[in-house]
C-alpha cells in the first residue's frame, strides 16, 4: 500500500487509535521493566533450552512489538546456536525487529540508525555494530568486531545487500562482509524475510521513494494486519563452499529460492 493508497484507507484512523496506545505502553512501561530485568544478576540464567534469560526477554519484547504493528509472526526452520553469521534480505527497518523476535544476534547496521527514535536506542542495546556507508576504514573496523564476537562464540546478523530496496527483488550480496565468517571458521545461515501472504506485501513494507524512517514507521503502524515470515534456511558449513564470494552467491541463491517458494 503506497502513501496515496494509505490516505484512502478508511480503517487507518481506527488502527492508529488501537495501536498507538499499545505502542506507548510497550515502549514507556514494558520496555523499562525489561531493561531493568536484564540488568539484574539473574539475567545470565539459562532456560531449559539453553537460551539466556535476557535473550528470551528481549526476543519476547521484540515479538510483542511486531504484534503492535499488526504483524502475525511465523518462524520456520531452526536458527543455529552459538557463533553463526546470519544473512538476510533487507526490506525495511522492521527486519531487525522480526529477526530479533526469533533469535538474538548483534546486527551490522548503518550508522544513521543510532539516531532513529526508539529503534536506534534499542539497536544500541542489542549490540549493534554500526557502519558508515562508503567508508572503507569503517568497514575494516566492522569486520574486526565481527571476528572478535564470532571467536567469542556470539552470533552476528548482516544484510549483505548493503541497503534496503523497493521490496521487489533481492539485490547482489557484497562478498567482503563474509570474510569474518571465513576467518572465524563459523557457519553462515541464510534467512528469508517475507511480509504478507507468500511475500505479497514486500513492496508495501519497504521504504517508498524519498520516504523517511519516521514516515515509514507511522505508515506501517496504520497498515492492515499481515503475516511476517522469518525462515531460517539450510546453513552453509565452514569449508563447504570455497571462498567468500561463492558463499555470498550461495547464500543469495538460497534466499531467492525461498522467496519464490509457495
Amino acid at each position: 500500500m503506497n502513501a496515496r493508497a494509505a490516505g484512502r484507507d478508511p480503517w487507518r484512523p481506527l488502527r492508529y487509535a488501537l495501536r498507538l496506545p499499545w505502542l506507548l505502553v510497550h515502549v514507556l512501561v514494558v520496555l523499562p521493566l525489561v531493561m531493568l530485568l536484564i540488568s539484574l544478576p539473574l539475567r545470565r540464567l539459562r532456560l531449559r533450552s539453553g537460551e539466556p534469560l535476557d535473550h528470551r526477554l528481549i526476543r519476547w519484547w521484540q515479538g510483542c512489538l511486531m504484534r503492535v504493528f499488526g504483524f502475525r509472526m511465523r518462524g520456520q526452520g531452526t536458527p543455529l546456536p552459538g557463533a553463526t553469521v546470519f544473512v538476510a534480505n533487507h526490506v525495511s527497518w522492521i527486519d531487525i525487529v522480526a529477526l530479533h523476535s526469533q533469535r538474538m544476534m548483534g546486527f551490522v547496521a548503518k550508522r544513521e540508525i543510532r539516531g532513529w527514535p526508539v529503534v536506534g536506542w534499542l539497536a544500541s542495546r542489542g549490540e549493534t555494530i554500526y557502519h558508515q556507508r562508503g567508508d572503507q576504514a569503517s568497514l575494516g573496523g566492522v569486520l574486526h568486531e565481527m571476528l572478535a564476537r564470532l571467536r567469542a562464540g556470539r552470533s552476528v546478523g548482516v544484510f549483505p545487500e548493503g541497503r534496503t530496496r523497493d521490496g521487489r527483488e533481492v539485490g547482489p550480496f557484497h562478498a567482503r562482509i563474509f570474510l569474518a565468517a571465513v576467518e572465524a571458521g563459523v557457519p553462515v545461515q541464510p534467512v528469508a524475510l517475507r511480509y504478507g501472504v507468500q511475500g505479497n506485501a514486500q513492496a508495501e513494507v519497504a521504504f517508498g521513494p524519498g520516504e523517511t524512517f519516521l514516515a515509514n514507521f507511522l505508515r506501517i503502524l496504520g497498515d492492515p494486519a499481515r503475516e511476517a515470515e522469518v525462515r531460517f534456511l539450510e546453513p552453509i558449513a565452514p569449508g563447504a563452499v570455497d571462498g567468500r564470494r561463492r558463499i555470498a552467491e550461495e547464500a543469495r541463491e538460497r534466499i531467492v529460492a525461498a522467496m519464490r517458494d509457495p
